[in-house]
C-alpha cells in the first residue's frame, strides 16, 4: 500500500515540486493539500488550514511558513500522523514544541532534505577525525541565489555542526575576518557566504593542510533534490513510533 501524504504548503514552490515528483512515484500519493493561497490547480483536495483537513493520511510533508508550524504540530499530535518538517527559521520556543510533539508522534526534521548533503555530513565526520588531528584547517564556502535572505545558510551551519561534533564542539565559527587583523586560530571553522544569480545551493568544505588540500563539494542543480529527500523521508516515517528522527535515520535505514 502506498504512503498517503498531506502536502502542507502545497501551492508553494517546493509543494509543487513534490506534487510533480509524487505523480511519477507509485509508492506514494498526495491525498490532500493545505495552502491559504489558490495559485494553482491540483489533482487532490486543498484546504485553507490544516485544521480543516478531514482526509486520512499516513504522513504530512511540510514546506510552509514558520508561523503555521504550531498548528501543524497540534494537528499531527491529535491525529497521530507523522510529520516531515522541512520549514526552517523556527524559534527556540517552536523547537521545544517540536521536541514535545515527537514524544507523541513521529517527527522528522532536518536542516537540508537532500540525501547527498546528509551523506556528506556522514563522510565529513570520518574525514574530520583523521584530518583535524593532522593539523588541517577547516573552511566552508556556501553559495546561493541573490534572493536568499539568511547567511550563512542553515545547511552550512549543519555541516559545521557535524564537523564540530567530532571535535567535542571545541571549535568556534568565524563568519567575518575583515574586522580584525590577526592570524587564523587553530580551533576555528571559517564559514563564508556568496550570493548571486540563481544558484540553487552550492557547498564546499575545505580541509587545508601543509602542501595539500582536500575539498568535499555538493551542488544542487534544482530544488527537486530536496523534494526527493522529503518523499524518501515520508516513506521512511510511515508507521514509525513517536520520536525525533533525522535524514541520517533515512540514510541508515
Amino acid at each position: 500500500m502506498s504512503t498517503r501524504v498531506i502536502m502542507h504548503g502545497c501551492n508553494g514552490r517546493m509543494g509543487q515540486v513534490i506534487s510533480g515528483l509524487v505523480a511519477n512515484d507509485e509508492a506514494v500519493e498526495i491525498v490532500a493539500g493545505v495552502d491559504p493561497f489558490d495559485k494553482v490547480q491540483n489533482t487532490y483536495p486543498v484546504f485553507k488550514t490544516i485544521e480543516e483537513c478531514d482526509v486520512e493520511a499516513d504522513v504530512i510533508i511540510d514546506f510552509a511558513a514558520a508561523s503555521a508550524v504550531d498548528g501543524l504540530l497540534d494537528y499531527a499530535v491529535s491525529k497521530g500522523i507523522g510529520v516531515v518538517l522541512c520549514t526552517t527559521g523556527l524559534s527556540d520556543e517552536q523547537l521545544k514544541k517540536v521536541e514535545e510533539a515527537s514524544k507523541k508522534t513521529a517527527v522528522l526534521r532536518s536542516a537540508n532534505m537532500s540525501l547527498g548533503i546528509n551523506m556528506l555530513m556522514k563522510l565529513l565526520k570520518e574525514a574530520t577525525s583523521i584530518l583535524a588531528n593532522a593539523g588541517f584547517d577547516i573552511e566552508i564556502v556556501e553559495k546561493h541565489h541573490n534572493q536568499k535572505l539568511d547567511a550563512p545558510s542553515g545547511t552550512a551551519l549543519a555541516l559545521a555542526d557535524s564537523i564540530n561534533e567530532v571535535l567535542d564542539n571545541e571549535y568556534e565559527y568565524k563568519y567575518d575576518r575583515s574586522t580584525e587583523r590577526k592570524k587564523r586560530e587553530k580551533k576555528e571553522i571559517g564559514i563564508s557566504a556568496v550570493r548571486g544569480g540563481t544558484i540553487v545551493g552550492d557547498h564546499d568544505v575545505i580541509f587545508a593542510g601543509t602542501d595539500e588540500v582536500i575539498t568535499f563539494s555538493h551542488t544542487a542543480y534544482s530544488r527537486a533534490v530536496f523534494g526527493k529527500g522529503a518523499i524518501q523521508a515520508a516513506k521512511f516515517l510511515k508507521d514509525k513510533k513517536p520520536g525525533l528522527y533525522t535524514m541520517s535515520d533515512v540514510i541508515n535505514a
